[in-house]
């Protein structure tokens, strides 16, 4: 009877322990690094960048531009098992060229600007991110947008066609 027991509380506590997965933390990009999307090194572009952390996965997906970020959780056909993700905040980056080499914040708590009249590192419309709401206010001020959570964003933001030809700025 003891070994019986012992032997449901280890496969109860083994089961447990595979149950509990560490949340990784963001970590640095490389010059080496390339963008799950386009496969072009990540640092080669300007403008906010993403990383996805999944399951049983030892490196993240990195991404050249936060939309990719966003495309990606909201596709449909997507289904590795999502333990972090990561962007860049726009309201502690030294510029839009330079977002610091280790500023990264939870896309879950960021403030997203989408529909701003601005281009991200491969040229398509960008969604912006920030860790302060206001610094979003006031970024959508400039360049227009509307602030959203990442659960707001619609799919049609990042899953529709995008219009290359609309006039759009880099912001500095």
């Amino acid at each position: 009877m003891k070994y019986l027991l012992l032997t449901a509380f280890f496969a109860v506590t083994a089961c447990k322990h595979e149950q509990e997965v560490k949340i990784p933390d963001p970590v640095l990009i490389t010059e080496y690094d390339v963008s799950y999307c386009c496969q072009m090194t990540v640092l080669g572009h300007e403008g906010p960048k993403g990383q996805i952390h999944l399951k049983n996965q030892s490196t993240p997906l990195f991404f050249t531009q936060v939309r990719d970020v966003i495309a990606y959780l909201k596709a449909p056909e997507r289904d590795a098992e999502i333990l972090a993700v990561y962007v860049s905040d726009l309201a502690a980056a030294p510029s839009w060229a330079d977002m610091g080499e280790g500023n990264w914040i939870d896309a879950n708590t960021a403030y997203f600007v989408v529909g701003a009249e601005v281009r991200g590192g491969m040229g398509a419309p960008e969604i912006v991110p920030f860790s302060k709401a206001d610094a979003a206010q006031k970024f959508t001020a400039q360049y227009g947008g509307m602030v959203m959570s990442l659960a707001d964003i619609p799919k049609q933001a990042v899953l529709g066609e995008i219009d290359m030809d609309m006039k759009m700025e880099i912001p500095e």
